[in-house]
């Protein structure tokens, strides 16, 4: 279960960096909002409160279908510093023993010349413009759909909660988590 750490706005929660902020949900950092809208129809808008702050946390989160395992955390930021955490915390979250793969998007602080990765992890970066590769974009969806959606926030704690709890809701369901991160082509066999 994640608890925030307001004073030091880190909380543990594993990989891509997506921003919440104050009335709107930013997919990542070069998206805009409008992402809330997406389950309604085709030209359509429902009425939503809007808000004008900019004030934003990100989660950075990664998960194993096969073991039904997910890892988090919730920054302040989405750079170089909150990536080695955040590679740190799924490090310290692989089984013993184990290698993981981890898939990255083309991200700066994904790629940067600063990443200390860890002995057990390895990074795949894909290809630019193929989100749909990559299995921990459906997990953003599901909590934009369950959890996230249509906010407005009354302070950045409030912004970190809601992040935690949305985080804690899906990583505290195995089972949603092998059926939103699965992928057939993404299967080791030994």
């Amino acid at each position: 279960v994640l608890e925030p750490d307001l004073d030091r706005l880190l909380v543990r929660v594993l990989r891509d960096g997506r921003g919440y902020g104050f009335g709107k949900v930013f997919l990542n950092v070069s998206w805009a909002a409008g992402s809330a809208f997406g389950c309604f129809g085709r030209g359509t808008r429902p009425r939503a409160v809007r808000d004008t702050r900019y004030q934003w946390a990100y989660i950075f989160g990664a998960a194993c279908p096969a073991r039904g395992v997910a890892a988090g955390l919730v920054m302040p930021f989405a750079d170089t510093e909150a990536m080695n955490a955040h590679l740190a915390e799924i490090g310290r979250t692989v089984a013993p023993g184990a290698h993981a793969l981890l898939v990255l998007d083309g991200a700066g602080w994904h790629g940067a010349g600063g990443l200390i990765v860890p002995d057990n992890l390895s990074l795949v970066t894909l290809p630019p413009y193929a989100p749909e590769l990559n299995p921990i974009e459906n997990v953003w969806a599901y909590l934009r759909g369950n959890k996230l959606a249509i906010t407005v926030f009354d302070s950045c704690d409030a912004i970190v909660a809601k992040c935690c709890e949305a985080w804690n809701f899906f990583a505290n369901d195995p089972s949603a988590i092998a059926s939103i991160t699965s992928r057939g082509w993404a299967e080791v066999n030994t």
